[in-house]
């Protein structure tokens, strides 16, 4: 195995990708300019052959599901990687898909629950920069009843018992980001 290239942003991660094809990318999620799973679909998006993995520290089941729907065929947590780094880079190199099971079982603890709407994602990250309900009304152009209205429904849809543990669940899942 030999070090083709290094990038520090989602965007030069595209660039090296360009000018040296690897035959695997090891790609984190948290860049500058363009985060991993931006730069995951432009890469495969040009070459819907390339082989990524995607080597984080975020293990949140939402997250991870879109890393492996923008094309990651693999996803491993820095954490854990010492002992299945080597061996990942061979079995992708090889085709094969790779999950570590802490990340497996935290995708299969929600596959039944509802996903949240996209505006239910928009209101729950208004929540999480401190914004009162008339505050997200009128961000969002819409009155306060339907802000009320959405955060009920994210409520039952995480399972959360307030606003201030909706946020906390949707971060750990990986649901929103700060």
């Amino acid at each position: 195995m030999r070090l083709v290239a290094q990038a520090s942003s989602g965007v030069e991660a595209v660039r090296q990708f360009r000018a040296t094809l690897p035959d695997i990318t090891l790609m984190d999620l948290q860049m500058s300019e363009m985060d991993g799973i931006d730069a995951t679909i432009a890469i495969r998006t040009e070459w819907p052959q390339a082989k990524i993995i995607v080597l984080t520290t975020f293990g949140g089941d939402a997250i991870a599901q879109r890393a492996l729907k923008a094309g990651a065929q693999a996803y491993i947590l820095k954490g854990l990687v010492r002992a299945e780094l080597l061996e990942t880079i061979r079995l992708v190199h090889g085709g094969s898909k790779q999950i570590q099971p802490e990340v497996a079982l935290s995708i299969a603890a929600h596959v039944s629950d509802a996903a949240l709407s996209d505006r239910e994602v928009q209101v729950l990250r208004l929540v999480a920069a401190g914004n009162s309900n008339k505050q997200i009304s009128h961000v969002l152009s819409i009155n306060e009843e339907t802000t009320k209205t959405h955060l009920k429904n994210i409520l039952s849809k995480l399972h959360a018992s307030d606003r201030t543990h909706a946020v906390t669940l949707a971060l750990r899942r990986g649901i929103i980001e700060l």
